[in-house]
């Protein structure tokens, strides 16, 4: 797995939860280099979640992970994917795996809400401190102040389909309940103080490389596959 290359897209149109779950498509990306395939779809399962942000012309309705082989050409994949599709954008991306999300066999959804969060680096932040904020700082932060049970950190290495501009892509697994309740999404037990306090030290966290503004944060489902 050391030399798997990453790519994730995020997909605009209607009906992209079943046709991203067909089996054809599947044989496509395995024809084209794919080795394993994450699907996060905003679907009826997590329709009332309470968390949602939208920085994009429109909100993400899908997200995919596919991963391949090194020196795998990446643009058979984002065409298989664009078919499907409105509107796409992809990018190779450097995952770091904080929380190791439930092993689920093919297909099942995992039980969770799976939060994708798109991340930009904010106009007069250097790159490098931007990066060490962010993995090097917020990281604890959000394990230590959320109740999750996933947490990958995929950064941008470049961008393979499309022209939109992110920096990272963000995955976070919560249980169902964080939804609707904040106090389950923060792990704070019913505890207002204890909810206040994790809140802003989440707050204060993410402001320091500029993850409170400029990001998308799309609930999601979440299935995966190996090809």
């Amino acid at each position: 797995m050391a030399d798997a290359v990453k790519l994730i897209y995020a997909l605009w149109g209607a009906g992209l939860d079943s046709a991203l779950q067909s089996a054809q498509l599947h044989t496509l990306l395995r024809a084209a280099g794919a080795t394993r395939l994450q699907i996060n779809v905003d679907d009826a399962d997590v329709e009332n979640a309470m968390l949602r942000i939208t920085t994009f012309e429109k909100p993400v309705p899908a997200v995919v992970s596919v991963w391949t082989d090194a020196g795998v050409d990446p643009e058979p994949i984002s065409d298989l994917l664009a078919a499907i599709s409105q509107r796409s954008a992809g990018w190779e991306v450097e995952e770091t795996i904080r929380l190791v999300p439930p092993v689920v066999e093919n297909g099942v959804r995992t039980t969770a809400l799976a939060q994708i969060g798109f991340l930009r680096i904010p106009a007069g932040l250097d790159p490098a401190d931007w990066l060490q904020i962010w993995q090097g700082q917020h990281t604890s932060v959000a394990i230590d102040t959320q109740d999750t049970f996933g947490y990958i950190q995929n950064r941008v290495l470049r961008t393979v389909h499309g022209s939109e501009q992110v920096d990272a892509v963000v995955e976070e697994l919560f249980h169902m309940a964080a939804m609707t309740d904040v106090h389950a999404f923060y792990g704070s037990g019913g505890d207002d103080a204890e909810l206040q306090r994790r809140m802003t030290l989440m707050v204060e966290s993410v402001m320091r490389f500029g993850a409170h503004t400029n990001l998308d944060s799309v609930p999601t489902s979440r299935y995966c596959y190996a090809l």
